[in-house]
């Protein structure tokens, strides 16, 4: 990323714009997913289309970033082409994965009802399976998901679209789409099922059988399915409590460490599921804080815990960063930089803590100056521009930043 023309790179500026496809590189890309999609057939066609949907998506999302919505809209005629393209091929029209990029790449563009249609029809296509499906599983979740954020409060969302969604999946019945009402007796049948399903999988997860969760993916699939269930139809805190028994499951005492990454090699399987619940617990106490009030202490304490475990998280660094710019104090995130700097070999840790200094600099400078750019200060502010300086040469110096080509830019771009 960022070599040539080839790619972009979401931290540097160029005057007004953020740096993003270049035509050169954007046309060698799609050339490359054009000649590769003529040549593979079966799986590896599907998993191609897989990636190069994904990619469109990732154009969409940083138009949406960006803000440049004559750019988002000419860029969502071609990706949206490209999806029913590609969902055209034999190969891939029966694949639930295909249809779900689709229909979040239609929400993505504001379109609702064209989105909700697709998940609909995908839905009712799929069959029965219900929460042993894999697929059907995490599609379910990701239409609740959308349909939980356009939730304004929590009243009446027991009678929502997604409760809706999330108890058919129960139901291991054929899906009918949603008509306004959600019957009780059908909300008790499916946290039933979910709490069953739940505990029948953290069961099998122990020293003796570990073998028996090979998918660990369809594991967090069926979590964040009952979480968000309990937290619509129970409350935050019967979301966070399953959470918490997952991961308490999924936890090994005493991981033994990489050199290279300071990762847990004693069970992958589980390391993974555990550092993709540790972001839908995340993900969900931020949705709760934005149109509730509910304390910022649970949610700290949660990304802390999942930040030592995972330090290359960039999703979970991203959540932290974004809540510590609401304390008034940068001395108790410093001091956690610090402490996982030096507990991993990690880039990202140090990539996050420059990113947290460049922040707090922006806004102490926004701060000092008035609308028509006076500025009140008089003495520059030059504690925070050294330690910047620090954290650079510092990560500049470890083994894995000497030779990333990204900070070594960042480095630069801060200089001059």
């Amino acid at each position: 990323s960022g070599f040539n023309s080839i790619g972009h790179m979401d931290t540097m500026l160029r005057k007004r714009y953020h740096i993003g496809h270049y035509k050169e590189g954007e046309e060698f890309i799609q050339n490359v997913f054009q000649v590769l999609f003529l040549l593979f057939s079966g799986k590896e066609k599907y998993n191609l289309s897989v990636c190069w949907l994904q990619y469109e998506i990732s154009k969409v999302i940083h138009c949406l970033q960006t803000k440049r919505k004559k750019k988002l809209k000419v860029q969502g005629k071609k990706s949206k082409k490209l999806a029913k393209n590609l969902l055209k091929a034999p190969d891939n029209r029966n694949h639930l994965s295909l249809w779900k990029l689709y229909a979040y790449l239609e929400w993505l563009l504001g379109n609702f009802d064209d989105a909700r249609k697709v998940f609909d029809t995908a839905l009712s296509t799929a069959g029965t399976g219900g929460v042993k499906n894999p697929q059907l599983c995490s599609l379910s979740l990701l239409y609740a998901q959308l349909e939980v954020e356009l939730l304004e409060s929590l009243e009446g969302a027991v009678m929502s679209r997604a409760v809706h969604i999330l108890t058919k999946l129960a139901e291991n019945g054929p899906y009918v789409p949603y008509s306004g009402q959600v019957v009780s007796v059908n909300i008790l049948k499916a946290r039933k099922t979910y709490d069953h399903e739940v505990q029948d999988y953290l069961n099998k997860i122990s020293a003796a059988n570990q073998d028996q969760v090979c998918d660990s993916n369809q594991l967090v699939n069926l979590v964040g399915c009952y979480a968000l269930f309990q937290y619509l139809t129970v409350g935050i805190d019967a979301a966070v409590l399953i959470y918490a028994r997952a991961s308490e499951k999924l936890e090994v005492p005493e991981p033994k460490k990489c050199d290279n990454t300071g990762e847990n090699l004693d069970v992958p399987n589980f390391l993974t599921a555990l550092e993709d619940l540790s972001v839908l617990h995340t993900n969900l106490l931020r949705f709760h804080m934005k149109i509730s009030v509910y304390p910022l202490n649970p949610l700290r304490e949660v990304l802390t815990a999942a930040l030592k475990r995972h330090p290359r998280n960039q999703a979970l660094w991203r959540s932290y960063i974004h809540v510590q710019r609401k304390s008034h104090s940068a001395s108790k995130a410093r001091r956690f930089f610090d402490g996982v700097t030096r507990s991993t070999h990690s880039l990202e840790p140090w990539l996050f803590a420059i990113r947290a200094e460049q922040m707090r600099k922006t806004l102490i400078e926004t701060v000092q100056r008035a609308d028509v750019g006076e500025v009140h200060a008089t003495i520059p502010e030059t504690g925070l521009t050294n330690r910047i300086i620090a954290l650079f040469e510092h990560a500049v110096q470890s083994e894995n930043g000497t030779h990333c080509p990204l900070l070594w830019r960042m480095y630069l771009h801060f200089l001059v």
